[in-house]
């Protein structure tokens, strides 16, 4: 029974694995090159290419061995690291971004009638 439990939690250890590479593999896929070499950050193509082995190798080998392990790291960096450098020099998240404050019309900023 105990090992019934164990074998569950390593199976959602492996899903939120999964998630973690496939969130930074869809965010760093729909994002513009140019944002990662104004942020000093590899290129976009060495993102992509590291997070899709994360997701495939955390699917493929157990989260006991070294290799998801090293997935995770990479995914964790992308999402701590690169994706808020990557967000603050393209202006915010890119999609449904909000410009301006809730108080703004479509010509401009509303000041009450002033």
């Amino acid at each position: 029974m105990l090992m019934l439990g164990f074998a569950g939690f390593l199976g959602l250890l492996k899903i939120v694995l999964m998630a973690l590479a496939a969130f930074g593999l869809f965010d760093a896929a729909f994002r513009r090159e140019d944002a990662f070499r104004a942020a000093d950050k590899q290129n976009k193509v060495f993102w992509l290419i590291m997070l899709g082995i994360a997701l495939v190798v955390s699917y493929l080998f157990s989260i006991l061995s070294i290799l998801p392990i090293a997935g995770l790291v990479a995914s964790i960096v992308y999402i701590v690291d690169v994706r808020p450098a990557l967000r603050q020099v393209s202006g915010g998240s890119g999609w449904g971004r909000r410009r301006g404050s809730s108080s703004d019309g479509p010509y401009g900023p509303y000041n009450g009638g002033r």
